[in-house]
């Protein structure tokens, strides 16, 4: 069970790796990406040093019983330090280099304690579950086991406060992945603690080798999941939120798509709609189609219609944009029939010709396809000369 919780822990952390692998390609000088990866990847390691069938094959390929084990530790360690440069690019400020570097040499010094007590102490049995409370009374190896817990819970400890404090200050998807990275954390943490209770079990005769190799695992997997996807979280949730609101603007405008949807048809003007698109490539579409309708009338458009419709409806409504999104609505209208009625030709009234207002931008072609959905009501043209075209409704 311990392999398919390492195992697993480790395949999650390295896809959020792979996730946030090419951000870290177009930005490789950015210090808070390479901590970032530096966590996922040191964390995934971890979990694949520590699983028993790793632990065998590093043991017998190196002819060194437990050879693993300073290795793993050392992994966790660094993971450790990595961490600790992470919050230190969170909380920002002007020393961050410094502290960042002292935090590295710190955990530095930490692996170079557990290789000279490694080296130092005795291990000939080899365990690959239980090292930590089998050898917890052995000299020098009792101290290698502690020095590596308490860095890890210092480190869990950090980074839990740290991101939960900052959570309180944000909003979005940053406070979300900062709440699940602290809880992440948190559960990282009761991977040391378990070993430490177990630990000093051992130290007081009792046997609590279990927390070790159930609790504690299932602890650090727990953690692992829970930390992959708080920094993934900021990463894709605005990528969610932008599709969200291409959706919505897709949905928007086809009210406005359809009034045009003969004149597209018969004029060709549509382009071929694309499959399997993105729901920005299916905006970009129907705004394109739009467009080349929109361009299409601009012969049959009556300059004095857009006006009289605009001046009326800002007098009603005090609203610049609604009395624009009014007055093109009733032009679009009033082209329309033109264009499609009797040898549809274009107007040739005093008041036609290309609109002195610029064409409609994206939020533009909302307001009026809005008009036409019947959100707003299109108001009726007033009377006019003769010779002037009238507006239509919408």
């Amino acid at each position: 069970m311990n392999s398919v919780i390492n195992y697993a822990s480790c395949g999650a952390l390295w896809l959020g790796l792979a996730v946030r692998a090419p951000d870290l390609l177009r930005h490789r000088h950015d210090p808070y990406l390479r901590a970032i990866c530096a966590v996922l990847g040191l964390a995934g390691l971890c979990f694949l040093l520590g699983a028993p069938p790793t632990v065998g094959a590093v043991n017998r390929l190196s002819g060194v019983p437990n050879l693993a084990a300073p290795l793993t530790y050392a992994a966790i360690t660094g993971y450790c330090a990595a961490s600790q440069v992470l919050v230190v690019h969170w909380r920002g400020g002007p020393r961050v280099r410094r502290t960042a570097r002292r935090w590295t040499l710190a955990y530095a010094a930490v692996v170079l304690g557990i290789a000279v007590a490694f080296a130092l102490g005795d291990a000939p049995v080899e365990r690959r579950t239980d090292l930590d409370t089998y050898y917890a009374t052995t000299p020098y190896l009792a101290q290698m086991i502690v020095l590596y817990l308490l860095a890890h819970l210092t480190a869990a400890s950090v980074t839990t406060v740290s991101a939960l404090r900052w959570a309180r200050r944000v909003r979005g998807g940053l406070r979300a992945g900062l709440l699940l990275l602290g809880t992440g954390s948190l559960c990282g943490a009761g991977y040391s603690v378990t070993k430490l209770v177990a630990v000093g079990a051992r130290w007081s005769g009792r046997d609590w080798s279990r927390l070790g190799t159930t609790v504690s695992p299932a602890a650090a997997g727990l953690g692992a999941l829970v930390t992959v996807v708080g920094v993934l979280v900021p990463l894709v949730a605005p990528r969610l939120a932008g599709r969200r609101r291409a959706v919505r603007a897709y949905a928007r405008l086809e009210p406005l798509e359809r009034a045009l949807d003969d004149l597209l048809v018969r004029r060709a003007l549509r382009l071929p709609r694309p499959r399997l698109a993105s729901p920005e490539t299916l905006l970009m579409w129907r705004r394109t189609s739009i467009h080349n309708a929109l361009s299409h009338l601009e012969a049959y458009a009556d300059r004095d219609l857009y006006d009289r419709t605009r001046a009326d409806a800002l007098t009603a409504t005090g609203d610049p944009a609604l009395a624009g999104a009014r007055a093109w609505a009733a032009v679009i209208t009033d082209a329309l029939r033109h264009e499609a009625g009797p040898g549809r030709a274009a107007p040739s009234a005093p008041g036609a010709g290309p609109l002195p207002a610029p064409s409609p931008d994206p939020a533009d072609l909302a307001r009026i396809s809005d008009v036409f959905a019947d959100a707003v009501r299109v108001p009726a043209a007033p009377a006019v000369p003769s010779g002037t075209s009238t507006a239509g409704t919408a």
